[in-house]
């Protein structure tokens, strides 16, 4: 069973009272349930485990053998995708990454990991930042996957902290991954886009408000390049696929990183699904199947080295 658009818009609305209100215990309250809505109908069979480090867990599914409409096993037994969730840094967990990481296993056929890095205000910036490059550096260097194998996927808060892994890496010349799957970044924790305000009214979910209160949860510096991302330099990044919706607050976010990632010579694409929202592709719509086809495309010619593809040609 797949979930409409207008259902979930619908639900959505219900809960924007609520979240509106940016209390830590509100934002979490929502993000669980936003977690609920999207595993129902979204679940597969899959293996599940966990890895502990001395801070925080990291999920880890490995898909069914035989996926429905896949192929037996996974495409490459070497690669694997890390999902880093998102909620502000402030909200989600490992059950509420499992619900979309069920979904990337069973539709690329490889296995997810997902960190449940810790959060803000308890655990303020870097903290986040460094569960997740932990994570990345035990995967490739300690689990032996190479890192021209592994796919970073990020969701809002999720989306902004890949690219902050990236610049980590970059800086300290280790390896980057093979590709970036950004949904709804959030790479500009000033707000400076002028979706912020545009928009506003029309987003069922999101309001700067509650950014505002997110970003200060997190940090005292929201210029701070690992903290917005679109400030850092972009240059010499993997390919990226970015997902918009079209009526969300912190569509600009994702425009500015497309602009200043192709003028920086990174290759990337950015969808932008008209009257979507923020983090829709996670819903699993029946109306953006096609999105999560692209997202599948592009995983499958990252790791296996394709030499053309949309992102490429974007």
């Amino acid at each position: 069973m797949k979930l409409t658009a207008k259902f979930v818009r619908k639900q959505l609305e219900h809960l924007k009272p609520l979240i509106t209100g940016c209390s830590i215990r509100a934002a979490r309250a929502a993000q669980d349930a936003i977690g609920e809505l999207i595993s129902l109908p979204l679940r597969h069979e899959e293996h599940f485990d966990y890895i502990r480090f001395r801070k925080f867990f990291c999920g880890m599914l490995t898909p069914a053998a035989k996926a429905p409409g896949k192929a037996d096993g996974p495409i490459d037994e070497e690669a694997a995708i890390l999902y880093i969730h998102g909620g502000g840094y402030v909200a989600g967990n490992m059950e509420y990454a499992r619900g979309f990481g069920s979904v990337l296993a069973t539709q690329t056929g490889l296995r997810v990991y997902f960190p449940a890095y810790r959060l803000a205000p308890e655990h303020r910036y870097p903290a986040a930042l460094r569960d997740c490059l932990h994570t990345y550096r035990y995967l490739t260097e300690t689990v032996g996957i190479p890192a021209d194998k592994m796919i970073l996927c990020g969701e809002s808060a999720g989306g902004g902290l890949i690219y902050s892994i990236c610049a980590v890496l970059k800086k300290r010349g280790l390896p980057l991954p093979a590709g970036l799957v950004a949904i709804s970044p959030w790479t500009d924790l000033t707000q400076s886009g002028e979706s912020y305000r545009t928009n506003r009214e029309v987003d069922p979910s999101m309001t700067p408000e509650r950014l505002e209160f997110f970003a200060s949860s997190y940090t005292n510096n929201p210029r701070n390049p690992l903290v917005s991302p679109l400030f850092s330099d972009l240059g010499g990044l993997p390919p990226s696929l970015i997902f918009s919706g079209g009526d969300e607050v912190m569509l600009d976010d994702a425009t500015a990183l497309h602009r200043r990632l192709t003028e920086a010579g990174s290759p990337s694409r950015h969808i932008i699904r008209p009257g979507m929202w923020h983090a829709y592709p996670v819903y699993g719509l029946a109306e953006t199947q096609e999105d999560m086809e692209a997202l599948c495309q592009f995983v499958k010619e990252k790791i296996s080295h394709e030499e053309k593809s949309e992102v490429d040609e974007a």
